[in-house]
């Protein structure tokens, strides 16, 4: 009985919903801009406000299930087919880390995968919705007001 009451509240730390969280605009760029992302691969820190945007609307709990059988996962949608292990289909898993792992509050290890996948030859090519919202425009209005 006693290993029960032991083993109960550890139980139910695993059935709770991760939590998320949604980050705004000048804050998530204030926290890429200390962490090098501005310039990294050449892409501006605007390019990433925009595609953390359009990706998940800056919610780091936001899961897509793809129709290849893999998922992104995270503020950026970062994929469980190349980046991250999800237990659910197979991964490379070339940032060594668990999917669920990006979907927490604390994003700077989404930062570093996601420098690992910028500097892949596709670099920010692989994101539809970078894209098909962010590349070749005008992006100054993602971080104009921010006070950077």
């Amino acid at each position: 009985m006693k290993a029960l009451l032991l083993l109960l509240p550890m139980v139910a730390s695993l059935a709770v919903k991760v939590q998320g969280k949604i980050y705004s605009r000048c804050e998530l760029a204030s926290l890429l801009k200390r962490w090098g992302m501005d310039g990294h691969e050449g892409y501006s820190l605007a390019d990433w406000i925009c595609l953390a945007y359009f990706a998940s609307n800056f919610n780091t709990a936001t899961v897509t299930q793809d129709s290849d059988g893999s998922s992104e996962y995270g503020i950026f949608q970062i994929n469980s087919r190349s980046w991250c292990a999800d237990h659910r289909s197979h991964s490379k898993n070339l940032c060594s880390l668990s999917c669920h792992d990006l979907l927490t509050n604390y994003i700077i290890d989404d930062i570093i995968c996601l420098k690992r996948a910028a500097a892949s030859p596709e670099g920010l090519e692989a994101w539809n919705t970078w894209r098909d919202h962010c590349r070749g425009r005008d992006l100054s209005h993602w971080t104009v007001a921010c006070n950077l």
